[in-house]
């Protein structure tokens, strides 16, 4: 595993852009594997500065997403295809048609699981993967004490992750209980992964993800087993590494 240390949140996302942007111009037909959540917000908007100056080309790039809410529409403003629209893709020259997600309308849980795997499948698999993670080691929604040999699959989300989610939904009652999500299994298949962390609160499960043991208690330590992975991170979520 590399460690690239930054010294704030900005120089975070520039240097994970960086890594980004350098896998868009060696394969100008990639598959990158997009993540949501605050923490690759910075480095979506860099891609954009960058795509703006003339930099970056995207209209070979083909896109995939590690996860959508079950039963949220493309129009909710919390679903993760808003999301990225409003991040990334609308700001961009990707084909909306080289954009995909799983579709949180599909009641079918079963039936929405294959067609994603096999989507993925079809594209050649992932080249780069972008990871955040979570304060208990989630990447992606895959929860604590999941096996690590899931592939796409609909998970019911913790108690935790629902009570964490109830800020940007009116009610209670409209927090979605479901997702979609690759699994670890589909994560580790992705031929490059990149991790971004940023603050203090990631500093500890940061050094328990990438420093411990490997534990499906710590979804993300499964990733030590990858052979090139690269953490983007900065000093206060590496603040634990040098104790």
């Amino acid at each position: 595993m590399r460690i690239y240390k930054a010294k704030d949140y900005a120089d975070m996302s520039r240097k994970a852009a960086n890594i980004v942007s350098a896998q868009v111009i060696m394969k100008p037909n990639c598959v990158l594997g997009l993540a949501t959540g605050s923490t690759p917000i910075g480095l979506y908007k860099q891609l954009v500065e960058w795509f703006r100056k003339g930099d970056l080309d995207f209209s070979e790039v083909m896109t995939v997403n590690l996860d959508e809410y079950k039963g949220l529409s493309r129009e909710n403003e919390q679903s993760y295809y808003y999301f990225m629209h409003q991040n990334l893709f609308d700001h961009v020259n990707i084909p909306v048609e080289n954009t995909h997600l799983p579709n949180g309308m599909e009641p079918d849980s079963e039936k929405e699981c294959r067609r994603y795997t096999e989507l993925i499948q079809a594209l050649g698999g992932v080249d780069l993967q972008l990871l955040g993670i979570g304060h208990n080691g989630h990447i992606g929604f895959n929860e604590p004490g999941e096996s690590f040999d899931k592939q796409v699959h609909c998970v019911n989300l913790t108690e935790s992750t629902i009570e964490a989610n109830k800020r940007f939904f009116a009610s209670a009652e409209d927090v979605p209980k479901q997702a979609y999500t690759m699994g670890i299994k589909t994560i580790m298949q992705a031929k490059k992964i990149l991790i971004v962390a940023s603050g203090e609160d990631k500093a500890e499960i940061v050094q328990k993800a990438f420093f411990g043991p490997i534990t499906p208690q710590v979804p993300a330590s499964v990733l030590q087993l990858h052979n090139d992975v690269t953490l983007v991170a900065d000093e206060a979520a590496l603040s634990k590494l040098s104790e």
